[in-house]
């Protein structure tokens, strides 16, 4: 049965708008229609802005947008556009700025109030439908802001136009970051860089229970990442340690989905126990990268199996038929949070029978919770060490709880599910494939290389944009792609380009990611030609053109495009692409260093700049097996291409080819060692 009212959301594809699709307020989503109308009507702006997966949106909408008497107050006095922050990440990126500006602190959901011009001059997140938590309620603010639209107009207008200036400013930053293209790279960047950021790293560390910081925890790929390659680089014993033990931590906590497999988004507590349920593609595609990193360091078989439970989540719940990958799950099921992961002790024990007692001893299963009254699973003694109170074999004991495990999956697959976001993003698909390219190539899983090869033709061929630009869409659903990508999409694409081409051998990947390129160049870059724009030129509903350059819960679009553009430059012996790449990290090298695990592929790529880039060519008919060989080994900051004969666009694969032999090529610092067959000869020399 259709309910009564149906709003102007009912039209639209997005798995949240349609959540609101028949609430009693007048929802628009952002277009020409509503925006016309407030300038019309002369009412102000309610831009509400949330995700399919974020609990506090859903509560908010129980409590207040269902609400009739709520709903009317709303659409008396304003013009109510819905926004998914994933469809429109630059409009989120814009309010949010001015949210933090305006009060110091942001989040979901988004409630923010806009001018008929879409200036912003007042703002919040969740709202109580009665005064609580010292927040006023929501009826509250909307008669507030109301009454001040109407009786003082003038001072809103000036808060909206100061509002706008600050975010107009925050686009400044390196300014001195043209002149660094004119200064040798080992005067701009130097080895106490690095040591500064892994100190300042090291000093927000839990030695405890891993990861950065207090709760809520988020995983901190980044900075786990960065204190790998600084112990591989300069021998840090205890960046490894952390690293890792950040790693082992998350995969034996309630973050990890000890069943399914699969991460979601942050912890609430600081031991990784209790997560906020929802699990994000990103999230997934991140730790994939980092556990990549620490199997090919380590050998710890652990890293390999996570990495292959999280694939099989993947694979399994977050797969279109297409191959591309779906976005999100929510963290509720049945208006609860959680309710699909957790589990009581006589459920375990029904399902379980005379192996329960073993397997709630080890998961941390208790008759009256380990958590709000019911029970997350998760491990407080690896194996390897609980098994000496069991008198088991460990083989005996690892048997008992995979099938276990398997037993209240099947349960589990019972229940009613989390709600699936299911549209397809192009920069959260383009770090999923990435992360099965890394997957590849340390497990030489010849699915995950399958997997990966999918996504991108289908994303490539889906949501591209009409005519020959190489322009792409932001998002695709129900057949239909729409939103020109934005700037993380294409650096995040570009990225995925040049690992399939590591992992595949396949040429035509490069050259697209070189296009690519070009076209980001052209439709992004800044006037100072350093940095990049988070929007295409030419579009016109934002009220400013932001730079990014954050690496938050994903990479900064900036960052990777920078990572990209050095990459590019020394395939295809692009000076001006390195000159730009320079410039973008000298420009905020000082910020990068002081704040890395605000900045961490920034930092990263700094220690890059200092430590120089292996340069590998492999060329001859076994060029595809002497790469996977080379992808195998922990090399963080390499080119690699392969060919069997040469190519003529590519230097690196230049008058290389001898007859009858397949000789791996390093070239570093402008210099070039003795072609040999194997990487190993290389790597013991």
């Amino acid at each position: 049965m259709i309910p009564a009212h149906t709003n102007k959301l009912a039209g639209e594809a997005s798995p949240y708008l349609l959540q609101h699709a028949h609430n009693p307020v007048n929802w628009y989503p952002w277009g020409e229609e509503a925006l016309n109308l407030a300038v019309e009507q002369n009412k102000p702006i309610l831009v509400s802005i949330g995700y399919a997966a974020c609990h506090w949106c859903h509560v908010m909408e129980r409590e207040s947008f269902e609400n009739e008497a709520t709903a009317a107050i709303m659409n008396k006095h304003f013009i109510n556009i819905k926004i998914d922050r994933e469809e429109r990440p630059d409009l989120d990126h814009i309010y949010m700025d001015a949210l933090q500006a305006m009060s110091g602190q942001g989040g979901w959901p988004l409630n923010v109030f806009l001018l008929p011009n879409k200036q912003p001059f007042y703002g919040g997140t969740y709202y109580p439908p009665v005064k609580a938590y010292n927040r006023p309620s929501w009826t509250e603010v909307l008669e507030a802001i109301s009454q001040a639209y109407r009786e003082r107009r003038g001072e809103l207008e000036q808060q909206a136009q100061t509002l706008t200036e600050h975010l107009h400013n925050s686009n400044k930053f390196g300014v001195e970051a043209s002149k660094s293209a004119l200064v040798p790279i080992n005067e701009l960047f130097n080895k106490e860089q690095c040591d500064t950021a892994a100190t300042a790293i090291m000093a927000q560390a839990d030695k405890e229970w891993g990861g950065f910081g207090r709760a809520p925890k988020f995983p901190g790929t980044f900075s786990i990442r960065y204190l790998l390659q600084y112990d591989h680089a300069f021998g840090d014993e205890a960046a490894r340690k952390q690293s890792l033990l950040s790693l082992d931590k998350m995969i034996q906590g309630g973050l990890y989905d000890q069943l399914g497999g699969g991460f979601a988004r942050y912890s609430t507590d600081e031991m990784w126990l209790a997560p906020h349920f929802e699990k994000m593609l990103y999230d997934n595609a991140l730790l994939i990268d980092a556990m990549a990193d620490a199997y090919q360091i380590t050998q710890e078989q652990t890293y390999l199996d996570t990495i292959h439970h999280t694939l099989q989540f993947i694979s399994r719940e977050m797969t279109s038929p297409d191959g591309a990958f779906y976005a999100a799950l929510d963290a509720d099921s049945e208006g609860v949070e959680g309710k699909f992961y957790t589990w009581s002790k006589a459920e375990v024990e029904e399902v379980l029978g005379d192996d329960a007692e073993l397997f709630c001893r080890f998961y941390d299963i208790r008759e009256h919770g380990n958590w709000e009254e019911t029970n997350i699973l998760w491990i407080t003694e690896p194996v390897k060490e609980f098994v000496a109170g069991t008198g088991l074999p460990i083989e005996k004991l690892e048997v008992i709880l995979a099938e276990g495990r398997s037993k209240l999956l099947l349960a589990r697959d019972k229940r009613i599910r989390p709600g699936l976001d299911d549209k397809i993003l192009l920069g959260w698909n383009a770090l999923l494939i990435h992360a099965c390219c890394k997957a590849y190539s340390v497990s030489g899983t010849q699915a995950y290389r399958e997997m990966a090869e999918k996504a991108m033709n289908f994303v490539l061929a889906a949501m591209q944009q009409p005519g020959d630009s190489g322009a792409l869409y932001h998002t695709y659903k129900n057949g239909s792609a729409k939103y020109p990508a934005f700037l993380d999409d294409y650096a995040y694409v570009i990225r995925a380009l040049i690992a399939l081409s590591e992992v595949t051998g396949n040429l035509f990947y490069i050259r697209r990611a070189k296009d690519l390129t070009k076209f980001v160049e052209a439709a992004f870059g800044d006037e100072d030609e350093i940095y990049f724009y988070y929007t295409a030129t030419g579009q016109t509903d934002v009220i400013v053109r932001k730079k990014e350059i954050y690496d938050g819960a994903v990479p900064s679009g900036n960052a990777v495009m920078a990572c990209n553009l050095w990459y590019l430059s020394i395939v295809f012996d692009q000076r001006k692409w390195a000159e730009r790449a320079t410039g973008m990290v000298s420009g905020l090298a000082q910020t990068a260093t002081r704040y890395p695990t605000s900045f961490g592929v920034w930092a990263s790529l700094l220690m890059q700049m200092v430590l120089g880039t292996k340069e590998l060519a492999v060329v001859g008919t076994d060029y595809k097996g002497r790469m996977n060989d080379i992808n195998k080994k922990y090399i963080p900051f390499k080119v690699l291409l392969g060919v069997e004969r040469e190519e003529k666009d590519m230097p690196l694969l230049v008058e290389r080819f001898a007859e009858g032999e397949t000789l791996i090529y390093l070239c570093e610092h402008y210099a070039c060692v003795k072609p040999v067959k194997y990487i190993e000869e290389i790597i013991n020399l």
